[in-house]
């Protein structure tokens, strides 16, 4: 009896020890739950504080310039109110001194009052911008009032349909566009948020012939003339396009043969000046050959519309990528195959000097080049994997970062100043999203799968939407891709058969319901959302 009674101890005592030892797993396992639960708590709590200091910074510089433009306000009115006071009496005076006989009597005559202008904070100035072509002119506004902008519509309609090469169109001067200032908007919060797919809308499609003789290279709408865009093809020549009918077609208005001036080179990319009055295009540095060449449209004549920029910065290959920065100083950049950035600062008119940022970060070629629109920081991506935003005013890499798969180009939202998008070489993974305050995180990736081939093509190109809240992407298949940043998984939102051949690149219009494409069949899309 008592061997029975031991073995039975011994046996309830390893019960116990056995449930001691799932009761100490279970408590360890719920204490690794919450200690996770509260790591993201904490993460959370952190990323608030980050975004309502941001947002404390940004109501702190919005009142800054409410204060500056009130100060502005009334010292202008001030000096109004002097002028109106002496401009009055010298009315008077002239009111007194001019008889006129009416009847056989002689009345006073009052003359008509000067009008005073009181000048607003900004004024809008335009001044013409000449284009090539005959003597009929064609005259597109920009002002604000949506009435007026109908009404010169209808009007450069009429006068383009006497002539196909119109002369004069209007663009902003620099300090109407020194003084349009873009507002941050914070999206970041947005990104993944939504398990719902939302289309947003059918697209009517319109194609026109490129008149390009070889396949198409680039597409550029006009920063300050939202009518007119351009196409670059591998024919080097660079045609100039203004949009008719508010989108539902486009006309051709000018052609310049834009080959480099050495080996005869088509652009392998392309920028609008921020002034809107010239298109840079960059080219190669193999050769000798000429980096950079500037096409003006204020000149008339063909022969010195075309300018090739002295300096040589770059030591080999192509030159990848070239797009200005979006800060207050006028500056554009360069990534080439030498792995160098180039900044190019605009010290006079055709004049600019170039300085090498860098040329060792890279171990590989430099697909594209990008600047924050809040920090001189420019962002550069490379065949090499690696992803660099390089701090301007220090003069060093602010940070850097690896990833699994190469880089082919580089694009900041227009809205949210610190997100921005990679494009990469991974399938279905082709665009990754990132915020450059957590530098090596990936807030989210999404891409397509390819129908045609394997390949990942550098000439596919994407572009964000006027809103910062959609991106749009050519493909290898003759579809253009569109991608919501808020839905949460990593296929389009919706894919729009475009073209019969691969589809470069597709732009967003930035004041029409319209999507602009260029094809490898030689086709222009206008792709018009129904309202």
């Amino acid at each position: 009896m008592r061997a029975g009674s031991t073995i039975s101890n011994k046996i309830k005592e390893e019960a116990a020890a056995e449930e001691d030892e799932n009761s100490i797993a279970e408590q360890e396992e719920a204490l690794v739950a919450l200690i996770e639960h509260r790591t993201k708590e904490v993460e959370q709590l952190g990323n608030r504080i980050s975004y309502y200091k941001s947002q404390l910074d940004e109501a702190k510089k919005r009142l800054h310039d409410s204060q500056s433009k009130l100060a502005l306000l009334r010292g202008r009115h001030n000096t109004t109110f002097t002028n109106a006071s002496l401009a009055s009496k010298s009315v008077k005076v002239d009111q007194r001194s001019t008889p006129e006989c009416i009847n056989g009597g002689s009345k006073m005559k009052p003359l008509s009052k000067t009008e005073l202008v009181i000048p607003s904070v900004n004024p809008k100035i335009s001044q013409p911008i000449k284009l090539p072509g005959s003597s009929a002119k064609t005259t597109i506004s920009l002002e604000a009032s949506p009435a007026s902008n109908r009404a010169m519509n209808v009007r450069a309609e009429a006068s383009h349909r006497t002539s196909s090469n119109p002369e004069v169109v209007e663009t902003k001067d620099r300090e109407g566009l020194k003084g349009k200032q873009k507002e941050h908007k914070e999206l970041i919060p947005l990104v993944r948020n939504s398990s719902s797919l939302t289309k947003i809308g059918s697209y009517s499609s319109n194609h026109i012939s490129s008149q390009h003789k070889r396949k198409l290279r680039s597409l550029a709408v006009c920063p300050v003339n939202d009518h007119l865009f351009v196409t670059s093809a591998l024919d080097g020549i660079v045609h100039l396009w203004q949009i008719q009918a508010r989108g539902s077609s486009a006309s051709f208005l000018s052609s310049t043969d834009c080959v480099s001036a050495v080996e005869r080179r088509w652009p392998e990319d392309i920028a609008w000046h921020p002034h809107g009055n010239s298109l840079f295009c960059a080219y190669t540095a193999d050769a000798g050959d000429s980096q950079i060449s500037v096409l003006n449209f204020n000149k008339t004549q063909l022969r010195g519309r075309l300018t090739y920029l002295v300096d040589k910065p770059h030591v080999k290959g192509i030159i990848n990528s070239i797009i200005f920065m979006p800060w207050e100083n006028t500056c554009f950049v360069t990534g080439g195959s030498d792995h160098a950035v180039v900044l190019w600062d605009e010290r006079d008119e055709n004049l600019w000097k170039p300085k090498s940022l860098h040329r060792n970060l890279h171990s590989s070629a430099v697909m594209g080049v990008a600047g924050m629109h809040q920090k001189q920081v420019i962002l550069s991506a490379g065949a090499d994997k690696r992803i660099i935003g390089f701090d301007v005013n220090v003069g060093r890499a602010d940070f850097k970062h690896q990833i699994e798969s190469k880089c082919m180009s580089v694009l900041p939202n227009p809205c949210d100043f610190n997100l921005f998008m990679v494009q990469t070489g991974a399938h279905e993974k082709q665009l990754r999203l990132y915020d450059i305050r957590l530098r090596h995180t990936e807030l989210h990736s999404f891409g397509w799968k390819q129908e045609s081939s394997d390949s990942q093509s550098a000439l596919i190109n994407q572009a964000w939407s006027p809103d910062g809240l959609y991106l749009s992407s050519g493909s290898a298949d003759p579809v253009i891709h569109i991608f919501d940043i808020r839905y949460n998984a990593r296929k389009p939102c919706q894919s729009i058969q475009a073209h019969q051949k691969r589809v470069f690149k597709a732009v967003w219009h930035y004041s029409l319901p319209l999507l602009i494409s260029i094809s490898s069949d030689l086709q222009i899309g206008l792709h018009k959302k129904y309202i």
